[in-house]
């Protein structure tokens, strides 16, 4: 079995990388890519750095055929907004170029896709289901669904064995890792660990989606051994206000430094008035939230 793993320097991505390797590196064949060479590995591991976006690099990467990849490989929402050409160049035309090369090769490859939470825009207060509808208000989010429509009609089509993974901010991304616009999720609990005040952007009522980067990997490493094919599935969250994961933080390492919270209406319209989520389907489905708060923060402050 070969099993590739795009992004594998990034935050979720050396993650995935570190499980995979440990899980299965004596008995398969993966390769880990990014556009510096990833720094994790044990067994037979092949490390490959490289631009998805060029055709040559993308074509020999893919050559050989694999049987799962885990495509991760994203330009932040923040910096994707900036910078519009090379959002579209690494967060639209990369998957593209990359689920064509693989169903060139094997139409049994299993792809499974990074999305985000992104493409749904602002939701409200209804209960978000399988059937809300989606109307992002980032370019990133706006590549993301299309990518995620896509895949789906290759996996109709059966030209590619496909699942897309709906993902919030996952915590606790490195302080410099401030691409993204949920960057302040991570912030706080980086601060809190260390004791040192945080100047939050969004008020304490805030209500976000948590997930911590163990439990993102579970359901990453638990979507690439499900028969289904062309899903598009939202995985459970912890639903809870930015307050109450800084008490939790606070509970978990007996610090207390001063919080002060601000008003930023954009960042609070897009990550911190999440409805509640009805996750029946996916939780059917076998995919998992972390058990609570205080079981997110022992996870981020463990380094999982």
């Amino acid at each position: 079995m070969r099993i590739l793993v795009t992004g594998a320097n990034g935050f979720l991505g050396r993650g995935l990388a570190d499980v995979v390797c440990k899980r299965f590196g004596t008995a398969e064949r993966i390769v880990l890519t990014d556009l510096t060479s990833p720094m994790i590995g044990v067994g037979p591991v092949e490390m490959i750095p490289g631009d998805l976006g060029d055709p040559v690099f993308l074509h020999e990467l893919a050559e050989p055929g694999f049987d799962i990849v885990f495509h991760l490989a994203s330009l932040p929402g923040s910096l994707a907004e900036r910078e519009q050409a090379l959002g579209h160049r690494v967060n639209l035309l990369g998957p593209l170029m990359l689920a064509e090369k693989l169903a060139a090769r094997r139409s049994d490859t299993r792809l499974v896709f990074a999305s985000s939470i992104a493409v749904y825009g602002d939701l409200g207060q209804k209960t978000v289901t399988p059937d809300t509808p989606c109307h992002p208000q980032l370019t990133y989010g706006a590549h993301k669904l299309m990518t995620e429509i896509m895949l789906a009609d290759m996996a109709r089509r059966n030209v590619l064995s496909t699942i897309s993974l709906r993902f919030p901010g996952i915590v606790a991304r490195p302080l410099a890792d401030n691409g993204h616009g949920s960057a302040f999720m991570s912030q706080l609990l980086h601060k809190i660990r260390t004791n040192e005040p945080f100047e939050c952007p969004v008020p304490a009522d805030s209500v976000c989606w948590w997930m911590s980067r163990s439990a993102a990997v579970e359901n990453l490493i638990h979507a690439a051994t499900l028969p289904s094919s062309g899903a598009t599935v939202q995985p459970p969250v912890l639903h809870a206000t930015i307050a109450e994961v800084a008490e939790a933080a606070m509970r978990v390492t007996g610090n207390r430094p001063a919080i002060h919270y601000g008003d930023d209406g954009r960042l609070r319209r897009i990550f911190g008035s999440m409805p509640p989520l009805d996750a029946n389907l996916a939780i059917s489905m076998g995919f998992r939230a972390d058990a609570d708060l205080e079981t997110l923060v022992h996870a981020t402050f463990s380094g999982d």
